[in-house]
């Protein structure tokens, strides 16, 4: 399955205005440093280490965390791989010259964002298992989205679909325990 191309198109043609908004501003390249550091910090040795953390420290919810977050990884990773392969989304910058990616993305399509969709399963299950944390996971996450939509390597619609898909992906791997 495949997303229509009318559909697809009409989507891209909104975001893409919103991408020359953000990343045409003066400012550009100075918040693509703050964002960089941020999106490193989603790229995912930092989930592996505070899943490891609750699980040593965090008694059973913490073991609950660690057991969920690899059940939820376990389909997330193969759910956002497959569906950038089934979408082909270009990314921003090969879709509008004037447009230009401020880090080289891992791979060639955009929809949706994996890293994204990782830091909505960190939060997902925080907010869940850990509620004191929610409000700073969920943050954390929709900082981690947005700076991959000021890096220029996503749409705004990318993280939505991310943020989404981490969500189903941790509440499924909850539904699992």
């Amino acid at each position: 399955m495949t997303f229509p191309r009318p559909s697809l198109q009409r989507m891209t043609a909104a975001d893409l205005r919103a991408m020359c908004w953000l990343l045409e501003q003066p400012r550009a390249a100075g918040r693509a440093r703050l964002a960089r550091a941020i999106s490193r910090l989603g790229d995912g040795p930092l989930y592996a280490l505070l899943a490891l953390l609750l699980w040593l420290l965090g008694g059973v919810q913490g073991e609950r965390f660690a057991l969920a977050a690899a059940f939820a990884y376990g389909i997330e990773v193969p759910a956002f791989v497959v569906l950038k392969h089934l979408i082909k989304r270009p990314r921003p910058a090969d879709s509008l010259e004037s447009l230009c990616a401020f880090i080289q993305p891992a791979d060639r399509f955009s929809f949706p964002s994996g890293h994204t969709a990782a830091a909505f399963v960190m939060a997902t299950l925080l907010a869940v298992l850990f509620p004191l944390a929610a409000t700073p996971a969920l943050v954390f996450a929709a900082l981690v989205g947005l700076s991959r939509v000021l890096l220029g390597v996503h749409y705004p619609t990318d993280i939505a679909a991310g943020a989404v898909l981490g969500a189903a992906c941790a509440l499924l791997g909850l539904g699992l325990l």
